[in-house]
């Protein structure tokens, strides 16, 4: 019987003092498990006297709770309290998680979720590390990541480069080649450490970005948009550029259709929206992703910019708000979960066939329609692409 994937979580790159105390009591409890202070089937203290030995607040103590669940090393009762799993120290593989932007970009957390629920017929740890703190050491940071992470000896690290950072080219670098040099594989997710459209030597699990691009645009142009501007912000990964190639291929690919336009900016700027609006006169805006079309919504709404009657607009991602804006956000969904469970799979391929050569797994999307691209009806409507 496959046996779920078990999670450890610790704090890899946090100073001393900044963390939120959620992941204080979360850390605790993972390492009095792991360490067997804690046995298979104990009774963990109750939220009441976590409480008060924390000095927290009955949400917190219940979202340290409800991460270790959804980790997998406890399991809640309703009524009677929380107790270890009877298979939350078994070991397999220990790997690393490395998320710069863990807690900031949505896509990430159900990725982890499809981790640490993948079945594999063994057990593994997955080391959970947290985002990196400010960006005035980042780079001190991410290379105490990678020592910590070295001390462990995971057998592998799954590493979602940073983005939005001046610093991010040198420290996804940084970080690639301190695993490089002790020969601690990598799988990339959902982006690459280099600029589109070159390839690192890494594996990559995620979708094909290039065509989620054409589709979205393909959809906007098919429901009348015939000024379109693609709206990214600047320093995005490397997926927004594949994104904006498939744009491209998209608009010049009906002559109806003007000339593409791309804008990096961020979308908060009311003035820089309102510029654009004034001298390109869009009809439709295909965002790099939802948190862009979420912050253009907004932006839109405060300038008297009417969506989907004036300007339409859709985005890349379906993260958890996108069918709760104002106006519901046409996009593409990204498998998130299944991202998570084959990027394991890639990962134990990896390790036993360390020659094989470095992959693009790029799993099927989802067209999901909403009333932002002018839908007459406000439902979703998930058509998936063959």
């Amino acid at each position: 019987m496959p046996a779920n994937l078990a999670t450890c979580i610790i704090r890899l790159v946090i100073q001393p003092g900044s963390s939120p105390k959620y992941r204080v009591i979360r850390q605790t409890l993972a390492d009095g498990i792991l360490s067997g202070q804690y046995s298979p089937g104990d009774r963990l203290p109750s939220e009441s006297q976590l409480v008060k030995l924390f000095s927290a607040s009955r949400p917190t103590v219940n979202r340290a709770l409800r991460e270790l669940q959804l980790a997998g090393l406890i399991e809640r009762r309703a009524g009677s309290g929380s107790y270890v799993r009877a298979d939350a120290a078994a070991r397999g593989y220990t790997f690393g998680l490395l998320i710069p932007e863990l807690g900031r970009t949505e896509i990430f957390e159900p990725i982890c979720r499809g981790m640490a629920e993948a079945q594999h017929g063994s057990q593994h740890v997955l080391l959970w590390g947290t985002s990196l703190g400010s960006e005035a050491n980042l780079e001190q940071q991410a290379a105490h990541a990678c020592r910590q992470l070295v001390a462990k000896k995971v057998s592998g690290v799954f590493f979602a480069p940073l983005e939005l950072t001046p610093q991010r080219d040198a420290i996804n670098r940084a970080i690639a080649e301190s695993l490089d040099k002790t020969g601690i594989p990598v799988v990339l997710l959902d982006r690459d450490l280099v600029s589109y459209p070159e390839r690192s030597r890494y594996d990559l699990v995620g979708i094909d970005n290039r065509r989620a691009g054409y589709t979205i645009t393909r959809h906007l142009i098919r429901s009348g948009c015939r000024r379109l501007v693609f709206l990214g912000r600047p320093g995005s990964a490397p997926t927004v550029d594949a994104r904006i190639a498939g744009y491209r291929e998209a608009v010049s690919g009906d002559q109806a259709v003007q000339e593409a336009h791309v804008s990096r900016f961020d979308p908060v700027d009311r003035a820089k929206v309102k510029s654009v609006l004034g001298k390109l006169r869009p009809d439709g805006f295909v965002c790099a992703n939802d948190f862009t079309a979420a912050h253009l919504l907004k932006s839109l709404t405060d300038l008297g910019v009417k969506v989907p009657e004036t300007v339409r607009m859709v985005g890349i991602d379906d993260v958890k708000y996108a069918s709760l804006l104002s106006v519901p956000l046409s996009t593409i969904h990204q498998p998130c979960a299944e991202i998570g469970a084959v990027a394991v799979s890639a990962m134990l391929e990896r390790l036993r066939q360390p020659s094989i050569p470095p992959r693009d797994i790029l799993l099927n999307f989802d067209l999901v329609i909403r009333a932002s691209c002018g839908a007459r009806k406000r439902f979703d409507s998930r058509a998936a692409l063959r």
